[in-house]
């Protein structure tokens, strides 16, 4: 490995060279690669990371460009997943960093997968169900990982080492229903409230890599950019305090399958993801010319592409037979379409 390349971050007392060789060492999973998730992916691969998997079950948009900092317009022209451009990206930032990006939803099927042969999982997640999800897996696995969120110009970032510290279900108990805390799609969000919360993310991630766990203290870090504020609250009693049920007596509510859903209403943009009940496999060839009846379609390797005549709803389909349902957030006119133009 070239040192030169981290020359200014071995300076730094923190890191230094030991703790450079460690970082280039390290293997993470990066759970979303949207505005949290490129934000981290960018500071970690310029950090030297030794391996970063991306997973990310979306594509680029047009609104994404505000906030999301590995893509641009080229991206959304080639009709792109999130994580295969931000792959591209981050193989000419740093070719010495194994890139694995993977375009899939992260579920209860395929999340202890994700997580073999790493050492620590971010959290670059738009949905609590999803990170309750991570939760289980990290437990399950005994790895560490780090919870990052943000909403509007606030966000917060909570390292947690299972069996050690508090856990997400020990901090906010169960996902928050409908009407109980803000969205994307109430709140918004500003692109420095993302990045700042990116970077602590990134800072946790590069003490743990370099060997430095025991300046990663239990507490929640809660920053807002707006009102220039940043604050942190302790967690250190919290586990022994709430009698989780995950952490403490070993419940797996989300990694056994009992909790979640076959279809989400994605954040702020009108859409409904819909997961069929098994994956199977789709042939975007002999797809396309069935669908061209309905509506304008074009493909690639990585996804199929249906607007529906009049251009109100746009189908966008993926190998694995997941679809992403644009002009519609009610769930049943999503199945509806899915089955019509899919099949059930």
């Amino acid at each position: 490995m070239s040192l030169e390349r981290y020359s200014r971050q071995i300076l730094f007392h923190g890191i230094g060279e030991e703790g450079q060789r460690r970082i280039s060492q390290g293997r993470v999973l990066l759970c979303g690669c949207g505005a949290l998730g490129s934000a981290i992916a960018d500071g970690l691969t310029r950090a030297g990371v030794g391996f970063l998997r991306l997973v990310d079950r979306d594509f680029v948009e047009l609104s994404n460009l505000q906030r999301q900092v590995l893509f641009d317009e080229q991206d959304i022209a080639e009709q792109l997943p999130k994580a295969i451009a931000a792959g591209r990206k981050l193989a000419k930032i740093n070719s010495s960093v194994a890139l694995e990006p993977i375009v899939a939803d992260i579920d209860h099927t395929n999340i202890l997968k994700l997580a073999e042969g790493v050492d620590l999982i971010l959290d670059g997640m738009d949905n609590f169900e999803t990170r309750f999800l991570i939760n289980d897996a990290a437990l399950e696995t005994k790895k560490p990982w780090i919870y990052g969120g943000c909403i509007g110009s606030h966000g917060q970032v909570l390292p947690i080492f299972p069996g050690e510290t508090a856990c997400l279900r020990c901090l906010i108990g169960d996902v928050p229903g409908p009407g109980m805390t803000e969205t994307c799609d109430t709140a918004g969000v500003i692109g420095p409230a993302v990045n700042v919360v990116a970077a602590l993310q990134v800072v946790a991630a590069l003490k743990f890599l370099a060997g430095r766990r025991d300046l990663l203290e239990p507490s929640l870090m809660i920053v807002d950019v707006w009102d220039g504020t940043l604050r942190k609250m302790s967690v250190a009693s919290l586990r022994e305090q709430s009698n989780c049920p995950a952490c403490v007596e070993g419940e797996r509510e989300w990694l056994s399958g009992r909790k979640g859903s076959q279809s989400t209403v994605l954040c702020g943009r009108n859409a409904v993801q819909i997961s069929p009940p098994e994956k199977r496999s789709l042939s975007f060839a002999e797809l396309a010319p069935r669908l061209q009846a309905a509506g304008d379609v074009s493909y690639n390797q990585f996804l199929l592409r249906l607007t529906l005549a009049g251009g109100e709803q746009q189908i966008t389909l993926f190998p694995d037979g997941r679809a992403i349902i644009k002009g519609t957030d009610d769930v049943t006119v999503a199945r509806a379409l899915y089955a019509r133009f899919v099949g059930t």
